[in-house]
């Protein structure tokens, strides 16, 4: 990935910023919405939103690809054994963050808080196959080494709480040959991820349609002149319970650029919105509303730009501040091992649930707390944390 190539690419995005409608164009009240402004309904919706972690950092093997490429005299060999070696490095960090381990956390802390809908994000396949460095540019391991989506629906069900993945987003997919430093165990190593909504198997809810969509701004990542598949995107469902409906939508936005989070929060919100039913939203949004700062190449778009068009223009509530500070739903982050010795590196929150009602007013909050914080949220024998993330779960009342 060429800092050209982003440079460029950020442009691009920068000029689509201008291109498209930055709010959600007022909807008619219905008959629906009437009722909902008169006697609104007691019934509670819980809902949660976690990052459940990849495993490992992605961004290592683009680096060495990258350095290799910038050496005078690199060749495409050389490009790939960099690539191949960190490859290597990143694999084996996701067998030490031990998902299956994790998975079992998780699913305590879903079975604990009985949400009815769980929006996920980085819910990694991890594949590999044959060695085969042409499958850079098309990826074709098949070869299971973790579903982390099986994995924890499998636990889930173990306790006795039983989830239906109502909405699997398939995202990011990419392929690299892999080999250790001294050229031993020569594969190819596949991650794809998904966006996933949960939904709880024996509540009241019922999903009357759906929807998933790639975002038209993606990260632009190239190696050896090869493109790779970076995208991400926002999935929704409707939803029904006895009369009442609502639209529940789950995204994750850019983590390396807030230009392309803010495209990203953009499309979400002009899109994903429902005109006639109440909205709620979680998000892995990657934009913590007490940051302005500006990352390189990111031409003047600060970190909580995203979220001051969610909650500006966008229409929306922060619905965690309708019940507690700010400084109580810290969510992010920890180290890449997931074995700190202490919740220090959660400092700042950018894991949100926003909620858009046809009247504009917010959601009341009848209970909520932050999972996976603390340090009795390790597991005993490894200290790995579920996540490098914490959870958020409210319970909403007045959709």
């Amino acid at each position: 990935m060429h800092v050209s190539r982003i440079r460029a690419g950020l442009a691009a995005a920068v000029g689509a910023l201008v291109a498209l409608p930055l709010l959600v164009a007022p909807a008619q009240a219905t008959d629906g919405a009437a009722d909902r402004a008169g006697a609104r309904p007691s019934r509670p919706l819980t809902v949660m939103t976690r990052n459940i972690y990849l495993g490992a950092d992605i961004n290592r093997p683009v680096l060495a690809a990258q350095r290799a490429a910038a050496q005078d005299g690199a060749t495409q060999q050389s490009i790939i054994t960099a690539l191949a070696v960190a490859t290597d490095a990143t694999r084996r960090i996701v067998d030490q963050t031990n998902f299956p381990v994790r998975s079992k956390l998780l699913a305590s802390e879903i079975a604990d808080a009985e949400p009815d809908f769980v929006g996920l994000q980085e819910v990694a396949l991890w594949r590999s196959g044959p060695f085969n460095p042409a499958a850079i540019a098309h990826p074709s391991a098949t070869t299971v080494d973790y579903d982390f989506l099986q994995l924890l629906l499998d636990d889930l069900e173990s306790l006795g709480a039983e989830y239906d993945a109502v909405n699997i987003g398939t995202r990011a997919d990419v392929e690299a040959p892999a080999f250790t430093p001294t050229g031993q165990n020569l594969r190819n190593v596949r991650l794809t991820m998904h966006d996933v909504i949960l939904k709880k198997a024996d509540n009241s809810f019922r999903v009357t349609a759906k929807g998933d969509q790639i975002f038209d701004a993606n990260l632009p990542v190239s190696i050896a002149g090869i493109q790779l598949n970076f995208s991400r995107g926002y999935q929704w469902v409707d939803v029904l319970a006895g009369k009442r409906q609502l639209r529940f939508v789950n995204s994750h936005f850019e983590a390396f650029s807030s230009t392309l989070a803010l495209l990203q929060a953009q499309q979400t919100v002009a899109e994903a919105t429902a005109g006639d039913r109440t909205t709620v939203f979680v998000c892995d949004c990657n934009s913590d509303p007490l940051d302005d700062s500006v990352k390189p190449n990111d031409n003047n778009v600060q970190h909580n730009d995203p979220y001051e068009l969610i909650t500006g223009p966008g229409g929306y509530t922060d619905q965690w501040l309708e019940w507690a500070p700010a400084e109580e739903g810290w969510t992010s982050g920890l180290s890449e091992l997931v074995d700190d010795e202490t919740p220090v590196g959660i400092d700042h929150r950018i894991d949100m649930v926003f909620s858009h009602t046809l009247d504009g007013d917010p959601l009341e909050v009848d209970h909520g707390f932050i999972t996976g914080d603390e340090v009795a949220d390790r597991d005993p024998l490894t200290g790995l944390w579920p996540s490098d993330h914490a959870g958020v779960v409210l319970r909403l009342r007045g959709w």
